[in-house]
């Protein structure tokens, strides 16, 4: 098959949990690089959190917020974005008030929340590493600080450390919106921030890495047929599954690795991203 974009998520895919990137990783971006081939990142991530790791690997797309907003990063100009709603946003935060949950949302700028304890604590170690323009607002009261600030919500995330299953069922019975139930336990516990947890986020409907790539697809004329799409989380899954080629990393969620066309030998941390590339891309 012969490749004509190459997408792939960014931690726990080419960036381990220690933030190591393998030489082999940096070594198959340049491949594709040398191959003409556009490269895009997908991540979970905002566009603040992850501006410099995507000029570091010249990326030529930014798929970010799990597709909340898409950015040529060779021209620095947004191509898409979308927010959650007030009415969706106040009902989240009032469920979660209720069931003692973990609050922080990502702006295109900030991550807010009342105190850093899950993902925001870990995105807050991770600052200085990631080299982030995000500025970390912690506020007294979350409900009065949209109230006056009024800002434009990418992603809400809703973390505990026992489980949010039941949770997503009742949101996603009440609101249309799209979520995303990560599991940080056992093997996939949160190394950087030494603890245990399950997030929710919720997004603004329809919003996935795939239908970013499906939004690309349509804007550089390359069929989604001719990716290759690369991921470890469930997350990457609507992609992994839609792409031509989509590809497990070892280490990846089960989910994943049974939707998947490949699943490398290798981890991320030996080069798993490497693998895929130099298998599929010659």
């Amino acid at each position: 098959m012969n490749i004509k974009l190459v997408a792939s998520d960014l931690d726990g895919t080419i960036i381990d949990r220690n933030n190591f990137i393998a030489k082999e990783n940096l070594d198959a971006i340049e491949l594709i690089h040398s191959k003409k081939i556009p490269f895009v990142v997908c991540t979970g991530k905002s566009y603040s959190v992850s501006k410099t790791i995507c000029e570091n690997f010249k990326a030529n797309y930014g798929i970010f917020g799990n597709g909340a907003q898409i950015v040529d990063l060779q021209n620095d100009e947004e191509l898409n974005r979308k927010i959650l709603k007030p009415k969706q946003i106040n009902y989240c935060i009032k469920l979660a008030r209720k069931h003692n949950l973990h609050i922080h949302f990502y702006t295109d700028t900030s991550i807010v929340t009342e105190n850093l304890k899950y993902m925001d604590l870990r995105n807050y170690f991770l600052k200085d590493y990631n080299a982030t323009e995000l500025k970390f607002c912690i506020v007294p009261n979350i409900e009065k600080y949209i109230e006056e600030e009024n800002p434009d919500i990418f992603s809400l995330v809703l973390t505990t450390d026992n489980s949010i299953a039941e949770l997503e069922e009742i949101i996603n019975k009440h609101l249309t919106v799209s979520t995303s139930l990560i599991n940080k336990k056992g093997v996939y516990k949160d190394n950087i921030i030494n603890r245990e947890y399950e997030y929710l986020n919720i997004a603004p409907n329809n919003i996935n890495k795939n239908q970013a790539l499906a939004f690309l697809s349509s804007l550089l004329g390359i069929s989604q047929s001719e990716m290759l799409a690369i991921g470890d989380n469930v997350n990457d899954l609507e992609m992994i599954k839609n792409c031509g080629i989509g590809i497990a990393v070892g280490e990846a969620y089960n989910e994943l690795k049974n939707n998947s066309d490949y699943i490398t030998t290798k981890t991320v941390t030996d080069g798993a991203f490497a693998e895929a590339i130099n298998k599929f891309i010659k």
